[in-house]
């Protein structure tokens, strides 16, 4: 009997080392705690629905980050618009979103990051690690999946995951050594995303931060796409400046009702949406109307907002709305950079815009009342004269004396014709102003060669900068000296520094339109380019012998 009894003792004990082992989770030693009086815990990570014990210690943060050290034990880690470390042991999940996860403990249950990377650096896993939008990286044990979504999944050396390894968008590294129980599928969607690193960095750095735009190296592409519709607002501009014009008036003229058109567009359109449903093409057109009237009410209030700083430079050209429009939009993206300050202009904008746009359009619908005929003028009697015929007809005033020399105003004397006019020079065509750039991007070139290398990546800004001081001091550049070209105002006025500023910031719209400013010139029947049409200038050819410097 005692062999007996300690057969089965012993089968028993092998029975809960083969369990421990399946698990890859050891067996607690119980006598220790049988001794004591408490219950063992017992962690199961079997597949399908799992029981934690709760003890009421989860780390759950908002707006930042949660950590967990060695030591510690927690129910849950969690972090929203944050990430979350673990590295002691978590009865349930760690999961981050907008933020990345990272365990290096035992996790029960599944390690999960939305808009961020999941890492397994060690430990063991009870259900799956998981990524969406994101990077997955395993160097421990994962009981069931590890997946990323439009991210790449890496295996390292101590990897072992018990189910299937699955990456969408992206691609499979596995070390050598790493081992893989399920299937490794790769699913294809036409493109390689990457885990979203640029839109990780934009996320804590803009998102997090309320502001659309920052300035850094990974986040060109948020600016590239603000400059691309602030290149759009500046083409409405191009194309319909009486539209622009009408409403920056309807702004002015009633801001009160502006802003209660566009109270009541935000609260009409939702049901007007659902009425529309039924329709096959009501609920398309008013979408495309709703995205068309907010794109060109973007317009209209960067030109009202451009309107405040245009004034200072003068001139006729400073009033256009393409101008205020270029200058305007300068001024919002530098806003779009103030933290908390840049979610609430775009919002702001973009809403009181459509609002204005539409009361504009209301405005236009309603009839004008019919104008009544001037009345012809009435014959009145004139005095009866002593001789006793009466006269009538209109009363004439009898005409006054001529005036004597002594009142005439003095005459002027002549002022002399402008020696550079586009009235009267020839104007550049396209081949020539290109050969005098490329030569002045030479000597930029050239010249950033024995500068810091911290300078050499901004070489648009500094051709930039190069071009304004040459056009405000010589009205042309060294390509121009040498190209016999100069760049002229329309009405025949200097080129200042404010005309240099504007046409060299209307040279980026130009070259951002993938070079379709300057290729302008080509068909253009005034020989001016996008930035020439901004700033109110051309290029004309002096004639030899004129000197230029």
């Amino acid at each position: 009997m005692e062999n007996t009894d300690t057969n089965a003792s012993t089968q028993g004990e092998n029975q809960d080392s083969v369990s421990s082992e399946q698990t890859g989770k050891k067996t607690p030693d119980t006598s220790s705690a049988a001794k004591s009086g408490e219950k063992p815990r017992i962690k199961n990570l079997s597949f399908g629905y799992r029981k934690h014990h709760q003890n009421g210690n989860a780390r759950v943060t908002v707006f930042g980050d949660s950590k967990l050290a060695s030591d510690e034990e927690a129910d849950a880690v969690v972090s929203i618009f944050g990430s979350s470390t673990a590295d002691g042991s978590v009865n349930d999940a760690v999961v981050s979103v907008l933020g990345s996860s990272t365990s290096s403990g035992d996790v029960g249950d599944a390690v999960v990051s939305v808009l961020g990377n999941t890492r397994v650096n060690g430990g063991n896993v009870g259900d799956a690690a998981v990524a969406v939008l994101g990077d997955t990286y395993i160097n421990g044990h994962v009981r069931d999946a590890a997946v990323a979504v439009l991210g790449d999944i890496e295996l390292g050396p101590n990897a072992e995951v018990g189910g299937d390894v699955v990456s969408v968008g992206g691609t499979v590294k596995r070390h050598p050594n790493a081992i893989v129980h399920g299937n490794i599928q790769n699913v294809s969607i036409g493109a390689h995303f990457g885990g979203f690193e640029w839109f990780h960095v934009w996320v804590q750095r803009c998102l997090l931060f309320g502001r659309p735009l920052a300035f850094g190296a990974q986040l060109m592409w948020a600016w590239w796409i603000a400059i691309s519709f602030l290149a759009l607002y500046v083409v409405l501009a191009l194309l319909f400046p009486r539209g622009i014009e009408k409403c920056v008036q309807t702004l002015e003229h009633r801001p009160g009702y502006s802003l209660l058109t566009a109270l009541l567009v935000t609260l009409i359109t939702p049901l007007a949406a659902i009425l529309l449903l039924i329709t096959i093409v009501g609920l398309p057109a008013l979408i495309v109307f709703l995205f068309v009237a907010a794109i060109f009410g973007k317009a209209v209030m960067l030109t009202w907002i451009g309107r405040r700083i245009t004034p200072l430079f003068g001139g006729a050209a400073a009033s256009k709305p393409v101008i205020a429009v270029l200058v305007g939009g300068v001024i919002v993206l530098l806003l779009y950079t103030v933290p908390f300050v840049g979610f609430i202009v775009s919002k702001l904008l973009a809403w009181l815009g459509l609002g204005v746009v539409v009361y504009t359009i209301i405005l236009g619908t309603k009839r004008k009342p019919p104008t009544t005929p001037p009345t012809p003028p009435v014959a009145v009697p004139l005095v009866v004269p002593e001789s006793g015929v009466a006269e009538t007809g209109p009363v004439t005033a009898e005409p006054s004396a001529p005036a004597t020399s002594a009142t005439l105003p003095p005459v002027p004397p002549p002022v002399p014709a402008p020696l550079f006019s586009a009235a009267t020079l020839v104007r550049a065509g396209f081949w020539i102003r290109l050969a005098a750039s490329l030569l002045d991007a030479v000597i930029v070139g050239l010249a950033l060669g024995f500068t810091p290398h911290v300078l050499r990546p901004h070489f648009l800004l500094l051709y930039a900068g190069y071009c304004v001081v040459m056009w405000a001091l010589r009205g042309t550049t060294v390509g121009g000296i040498v190209c016999n070209l100069k760049v002229v105002r329309l009405d025949d006025r200097r080129v200042d520094w404010a005309t240099a500023l504007v046409r060299a910031l209307g040279g980026f719209l130009s070259f951002f339109a993938a070079g379709l400013g300057f290729i302008w010139v080509a068909f253009d029947d005034q020989r001016q380019s996008w930035h020439d049409k901004i700033a109110g200038t051309t290029i004309v050819i002096v004639p030899k012998g004129v000197s230029l410097i």
